[in-house]
């Protein structure tokens, strides 16, 4: 009778919906462009993600339901991305989206993810998938306005008043100059000179000579992937003497790579990431960058981190800290986003709101210079 008794209450258990969910895995999709042009910053996003879903696995989860993510290629391609935003919503049921990796792939999937009603957080340097505010759509990069202020003030400090423009025709490049041109007043800038380039041109000197005739102070380069690293290049062939500023999204060691000797003397905004080591100690940032660091490049020998390594883990944390208060309930979950406070992060410490999905203000960001191969915290 009690061998039997015992049976009873095993059978109880195993047959109670709530351990069968406790044990049943969290999927969360994971939208990047894992081939294509922005192949080199979406495959360490996807490194990233698996960095930290194993660590969270190993410290149990979340509540005990491990995290199993589900990716995606958007190829670096809006259409693709699209069709696995939809492929990973409906017929994967994940109950979070962190992706996709560029601007446009992100605009293409906002109606789809609104309609679906899936917390979406998007590894994009872009401002438009945040304004106007959706009720999904989040963000773990740096709005663009951000970046175009920290610009902007560097300038007031050292005394720079007029500045040409060259950026690249597609949407992150077209925001870039948008953003340029509206804040200009505010900062007491004048924009003397503006030329534009297509992603795939390999030679911008046509450009930039005609900027080089302007009375500017400073030229503004709005861009990313190796069209920077090509306008540097072009810069330094023309025998420029004003300073060339990059935009937040080339702070990384490809740049350099690509740009050889022509990077030397570049400034641009970044994450805190790429100066970690340069940050006082009581930067609160400091330890979680340093302890990023070494996992990404000497436990897992992913190679050199770049300022877009922490966007992917940065949504991940974001969803996952939401859902051990809120649950997987994607309306709770949601709303779990959307009111994160001082989430300390490797992009900056987060601060969501109804208002701004995306949380971080300019103290999330520094100003680098490249010396010696190497980015140097200048302010």
């Amino acid at each position: 009778m009690k061998k039997l008794m015992i049976l009873f209450a095993a059978l109880s258990v195993l047959s109670c919906p709530g351990w069968l969910s406790a044990q049943e895995p969290i999927k969360i999709g994971c939208l990047f462009d894992l081939s294509g042009p922005a192949g080199h910053i979406g495959m360490p996003s996807k490194y990233v993600a698996e960095m930290l879903s194993e660590r969270l696995n190993k410290s149990g989860g979340i509540k005990g339901r491990p995290i199993k993510l589900i990716f995606g290629d958007s190829e670096s391609n809006p259409g693709k991305a699209a069709i696995e935003a939809k492929r990973l919503v409906e017929n994967e049921q994940v109950v979070a989206l962190i992706g996709p990796t560029r601007t446009d792939s992100c605009m293409a999937i906002i109606n789809f993810i609104e309609k679906a009603g899936v917390p979406t957080i998007a590894c994009v340097g872009g401002t438009p998938p945040v304004n106007p505010v959706r009720k999904w759509v989040f963000k773990s990069p740096q709005k663009t306005v951000t970046a175009v202020e920290k610009i902007y003030q560097y300038f007031q400090k050292q005394g720079i008043k007029k500045i040409a423009v060259i950026n690249a025709t597609d949407k992150f490049g077209q925001e870039g100059e948008e953003s340029l041109k509206a804040l200009a007043e505010k900062y007491g800038i004048t924009i003397v000179a503006q030329e534009k380039f297509d992603v795939s041109d390999v030679d911008m000197t046509v450009q930039l000579s005609k900027i080089k005739a302007a009375d500017a102070q400073a030229l503004v380069c709005w861009t990313i992937g190796p069209s920077g690293s090509m306008v540097a290049k072009n810069v330094k062939q023309l025998s420029y003497t004003i300073p060339l500023i990059q935009c937040h999204g080339l702070p990384d060691p490809k740049y350099i790579e690509l740009a050889g000797d022509a990077a030397e003397g570049t400034i641009m905004p970044s994450t805190k990431l790429m100066v970690a080591e340069q940050l006082p100690d009581s930067d609160p940032q400091k330890k979680l960058l340093l302890d990023f660091i070494h996992e990404y490049e000497n436990v897992r020998k992913y190679g050199k981190v770049n300022t877009h390594s922490g966007y992917a883990w940065d949504a991940l944390m974001l969803a996952a800290d939401a859902m051990k208060t809120a649950g997987t309930d994607k309306d709770k979950l949601r709303s779990g986003i959307e009111t994160a406070k001082n989430y300390i992060g490797i992009s900056g410490i987060y601060n969501m709101s109804p208002e701004d999905h995306c949380g971080l203000g300019l103290d999330s960001m520094v100003m680098v210079k490249v010396e010696g191969k190497k980015f140097k915290l200048i302010e």
